[in-house]
C-alpha cells in the first residue's frame, strides 16, 4: 500500500481544523457578547439597547461584506481571507477592552462584522463544498459538530475571565486566545482545492480515467445563472423566515420567568439549546441517507414552527424539555440543510458567492429578530403574541423551502 493511500484524505484535515478554529472565532467575536453586556452597562453607564444594537450592526455589516468575501473565495480560496480576517480580529478585540465611549464602540463592531465575515461558517462550508461531493454533508456535520460547542466553552469561560479579571483585562486574554488558536491554523493548513494537492474532490485521484468515466458531473451554475433560477427566489424568503427564530433563545429566560418558572430552569433550558443543535447535527447524516431531499429540508423547517407551539400550549416543564431539544435539533440541523441545498442546487463553481447573497437575507432578519421580539412585549407586555406571529412565519419557511428544493431524489 502507498504512502498517499495510507493517509487521510486532506479534506477531514481541513473539516477538523476549520471545525477548531470556528470554535474559536464564534466564541470570542459573537457568543462572548452576551456575557460583557452586563458589566459593560455598570462600568459605562449605556443601556441594554445601546449595547446589543452594536451586535445588530455587527450582523449587518458582516452579511453585507459577505457578498465580496464570497467573490474572493470563488477565486482565491480561504486561506489568505481567513488568515486576514483572524489577524484583523486580534487588535479589534484589544480595542474592544479599551473603550471609552458609544461611537468607538459601533465603531469597532462594524470592524469586528467585517473580520466576522471572513472567519464565519460561509468560509467554512464553502470550502468544505470544494472538497467533498459523495461525503458533503459528513464533512459540514463534522465542521458544525465541534464548532456548535463555541458557547458551550466560550460564555463560561468569558464569565470566568470576568470574575477574575475584570471585562476589559478578560477581552484582551480572550484576543490572546484568538491570535494564538486561529491565525496559525488558517495560515498553515488552508488549501483552495484538492487539485492543488494532486488529488480530485472527495480524495479520488486527479487523472484516474475510471473515476473520469465512472462519475456523474456534477451541475455548477454562475452566479447569474443562479440568480434566475426559478428556485432562488423561494429559498431567500425561506432561509430568511425562518431566521426569526434565532430572536427566541435570547428572551427564552424572560419568557420563562414571565411564566413562573425558575430562574435556574429556564437558564438551563437556554443553555440546552446548544446542546440539541449539536444532537440535530448528529442526526442530519442518516436522516439525509433514509429520505429523499425535499422531504428533510420539509421536516426540518416544519421543527420549529412544532416546537414554538409546544411551548406555547403545553405549559409544563416537559413542554420546555420537548421545545428545547426539538427546537434545537432543528436549528442545528438547518445550518446543514441550507448548504446542502445550495451546493445541490447551484454546484460548487460559484458557491461562496451566490451563498452569501442567501445568507444576507437571514443576516438581515437574525439582526432585527431580538428587537422586534423585544419591541412587542414592550407594547403588550408578553411575548405570546410575537411567538405565534413566528409560528405562522415558521410555516410559511416550510411551504417556500419545499418550493425552493428542487434537488433530485437520490
Amino acid at each position: 500500500m502507498s504512502a498517499r493511500a495510507r493517509r487521510p484524505y486532506y479534506g477531514w484535515i481541513l473539516a477538523v481544523v476549520l471545525g477548531f478554529t470556528e470554535t474559536v472565532s464564534w466564541g470570542v467575536l459573537y457568543y462572548t457578547f452576551s456575557v460583557l453586556i452586563a458589566p459593560t452597562t455598570a462600568e459605562m453607564g449605556w443601556s441594554r439597547a445601546e449595547i446589543s444594537g452594536a451586535l445588530s450592526v455587527m450582523l449587518v455589516v458582516s452579511g453585507v461584506v459577505g457578498l465580496g468575501v464570497g467573490r474572493w473565495l470563488d477565486e482565491h480560496g480561504p486561506r489568505a481571507l481567513m488568515t486576514a480576517g483572524s489577524i484583523v480580529a486580534v487588535p479589534l478585540v484589544i480595542a474592544w477592552s479599551q473603550v471609552r465611549d458609544l461611537v468607538s464602540f459601533y465603531l469597532i463592531w462594524i470592524g469586528i462584522g467585517i473580520a466576522f465575515a471572513a472567519v464565519n461558517y460561509g468560509p467554512a462550508f464553502a470550502t468544505m463544498i470544494v472538497w467533498f461531493r459523495r461525503d458533503r454533508s459528513r464533512a459540514l456535520t463534522l465542521v458544525t459538530l465541534v464548532a456548535g460547542f463555541a458557547s458551550t466553552v466560550f460564555v463560561p469561560l468569558a464569565a470566568w475571565l470576568v470574575s477574575v479579571q475584570g471585562w476589559r483585562a478578560a477581552l484582551v486574554t480572550l484576543a490572546i486566545v484568538l491570535a494564538v488558536l486561529t491565525i496559525a491554523p488558517h495560515a498553515l493548513f488552508l488549501r483552495r482545492r484538492p487539485a492543488d494537492i494532486g488529488l480530485a474532490v472527495d480524495g479520488a485521484p486527479l487523472l484516474a480515467e475510471d473515476a473520469v468515466a465512472t462519475a456523474t458531473p456534477e451541475l455548477s451554475r454562475s452566479f447569474r445563472e443562479a440568480l434566475r433560477h426559478p428556485t432562488f427566489k423561494w429559498l431567500a424568503l425561506a432561509f430568511a423566515l425562518y431566521a426569526l427564530g434565532v430572536g427566541v433563545p435570547v428572551h427564552l429566560v424572560a419568557y420563562l420567568g414571565d411564566h413562573g418558572y425558575s430562574l435556574a430552569f429556564a437558564a438551563a433550558a437556554a443553555g440546552g439549546i446548544g446542546a440539541a443543535q449539536v444532537l440535530g447535527r448528529l442526526l442530519f447524516a442518516p436522516l439525509e441517507r433514509r429520505l429523499p431531499p425535499r422531504t428533510v429540508s420539509l421536516l426540518v423547517y416544519l421543527g420549529q414552527p412544532l416546537a414554538l407551539l409546544i411551548l406555547l400550549v403545553v405549559p409544563s416543564e416537559v413542554g420546555v424539555i420537548a421545545f428545547v431539544l426539538l427546537f434545537g435539533a432543528a436549528r442545528g440541523m438547518e445550518t446543514l440543510v441550507r448548504s446542502t441545498i445550495i451546493a445541490g442546487l447551484y454546484g460548487p463553481r460559484r458557491i461562496a458567492s451566490i451563498a452569501a447573497v442567501l445568507t444576507l437575507a437571514t443576516t438581515l432578519t437574525q439582526a432585527i429578530s431580538p428587537v422586534s421580539l423585544g419591541a412587542v412585549y414592550d407594547a403588550v407586555k408578553s411575548y405570546v403574541p410575537a411567538l405565534w406571529a413566528l409560528v405562522a412565519l415558521s410555516c410559511v419557511a416550510a411551504f417556500a423551502v419545499y418550493l425552493g428544493d428542487r434537488r433530485p431524489a437520490r
